[in-house]
């Protein structure tokens, strides 16, 4: 990785403006990147770009290699007269993502340009475009029949399918995607315009020196292609229901901890396969991605092991991870490992020196580092060169709305930390984080327009009323850029305009 200061924001795609509903890959996402440009910013994080299952969270996914389709921009797909601009929605809300009303509209208008696709006598290169996508592209055909499956039978868990499907039995595979070639061939459609779009945008944000910063969930979500596909790497019983689930240990914040129910990795089973499966999905996730953010990081080295079916994570055992043999299979395969390693909570020595020993910047979150006296962590006049220093993350609340919930004791200690007031903390903040001698700091977008708790994008542990922010049409002024800009250049992180692709 770049040993260059560089800073940048954080904005999830789905946050972006424009008149679909929901943010998507269309002209919205190229004047952030122009505003990131703008702004002397070298940096753009998004949160993972997978196909959201229940409550609609990037994190729990139904493949960890598949886009999102909310994501994909229809005025494009009319350009290519593949959809009507009367099949383009009217009237949706701009402050918001209604995911059940966007995802109503947007699958019926995806189905339809897939037909319209399929059935057109004037578009060959497009189509031979397609055909040599799903030709190099080795997990979509087992993506498109899970998806077209879940479809067919009521949008029931793979694990309650009949059981030849469940099993992935040849005979029934080959039978069902015949059955359901249609709704496999738009599933595949989808994919293809996701994957052609999104290159495009990060194509674009590359010219301009802008890097983009990825996220990969250290587990999957259990009903998802990855664990029916790839049952013998998970702790499954023979009905393919889980042994034991993730989840973290009780602590000062949860006396019953956290019991987040995704399936375990078998890991022996993924060392004697060479870590293959890790290595494809890594790759896969670098070609989306400049870097990669990986979640979680402390599993690798021991996760809190739950035995499937308790109703909290108490009765848990911390069970060691792979280490140094996952992260030494990864980079003998693919080379440098352009990693952050996401080491919040509470991390042992272990962890921080698997992380140190491959090298992988760590997180400092400033919201954090006021809590406690002058050793904390998260204080700048604590933090090394590699790491990554963030006002907050997706997790947290915005700047603004933390500051507004500490008691007068608690804001005090902030001023005097920083030496300054209250007046103008949440820049007071970005100043701070910009100063660091972090080599890489990214601030939510949020931050940058000094919203509230209202603007939160997600509170852990409720299950509803998350990741529906959206940012404000013409909300990134150039007098926003322009203070931004500013401070990047006062520390030294300035985006040099250079190709990515050449530096």
């Amino acid at each position: 990785m770049s040993q260059r200061r560089r800073s940048g924001i954080l904005l999830h795609p789905t946050s972006l403006p424009g008149p679909e509903g929901i943010g998507v890959f269309g002209a919205e996402a190229f004047s952030f990147v122009d505003f990131l440009a703008d702004a002397g910013q070298s940096l753009w994080q998004v949160l993972p770009l997978g196909p959201t299952g229940y409550g609609n969270s990037p994190y729990s996914c139904y493949s960890a290699f598949a886009g999102n389709p909310l994501l994909i921009d229809l005025a494009q797909l009319v350009a290519e007269r593949d959809l009507s601009i009367s099949d383009l929605p009217g009237n949706m809300t701009d402050d918001w993502v209604d995911f059940t009303l966007v995802g109503r509209y947007k699958q019926a208008a995806l189905h339809k340009a897939a037909t319209n696709f399929f059935a057109g006598q004037d578009n060959m290169p497009r189509k031979e475009e397609f055909w040599h996508f799903c030709d190099t592209t080795f997990w979509l055909h087992d993506y498109a029949l899970f998806m077209a499956l879940k479809e067919h039978l009521g949008g029931k868990s793979w694990c309650d399918w009949p059981g030849e499907v469940a099993k992935r039995q040849p005979d029934a595979l080959e039978d069902f995607s015949r059955r359901l070639g249609p709704e496999v061939g738009a599933q595949k459609y989808m994919q293809w315009q996701f994957s052609r779009q999104w290159h495009k945008v990060r194509e674009y944000a590359n010219a301009k020196g802008v890097r983009v910063i990825g996220d990969a969930p250290i587990f999957v979500a259990f009903d998802s292609a990855d664990v029916w596909c790839n049952r013998h790497l998970f702790h499954l019983d023979d009905r393919g229901r889980p042994l034991v689930v993730a989840g973290v240990p009780p602590d000062y914040f949860s006396r019953t901890g956290q019991l987040w129910g995704n399936p375990l990795y078998d890991w022996d089973r993924h060392a004697a396969d060479g870590f293959s499966w890790w290595i494809a999905r890594l790759k896969n996730d670098l070609t989306l991605y400049d870097i990669v953010r990986i979640d979680h990081f402390r599993g690798f080295e021991a996760c809190w092991e739950v035995p499937g079916g308790e109703k909290t994570a108490v009765k848990g055992r911390w069970v060691k991870g792979p280490a140094d043999t996952l992260f030494n299979a990864l980079r003998d395969a693919l080379g440098a490992l352009p990693l952050i390693a996401e080491d919040l909570g509470v991390i042992t020595p272990d962890v921080e020196a698997l992380r140190d020993r491959f090298g992988f910047p760590g997180m400092k979150i400033l919201q954090f580092a006021f809590d406690s006296g002058p050793h904390n962590p998260y204080l700048p006049h604590n933090h090394v060169p590699e790491c990554v220093v963030y006002t907050g993350t997706h997790d947290n609340d915005t700047t603004a709305g933390w500051y507004a919930s500490l008691g007068d004791k608690e804001k005090k200690r902030v001023q005097r930390y920083l030496d300054r007031t209250g007046d103008d903390i949440v820049w007071s903040l970005i100043r701070t984080a910009l100063a660091s001698v972090a080599r890489l700091a990214v601030i939510p977008a949020q931050d940058i327009l000094t919203l509230g708790s209202e603007a939160r994008m997600n509170l852990p542990g409720t299950a509803k009323g998350n990741w529906s922010w959206r940012l404000c049409r013409d909300a990134l002024t150039p007098e926003i850029a322009g203070r931004l800009r500013e401070l990047t250049e006062l520390y030294g992180r300035m985006n040099r305009g250079e190709n990515v692709v050449d530096k």
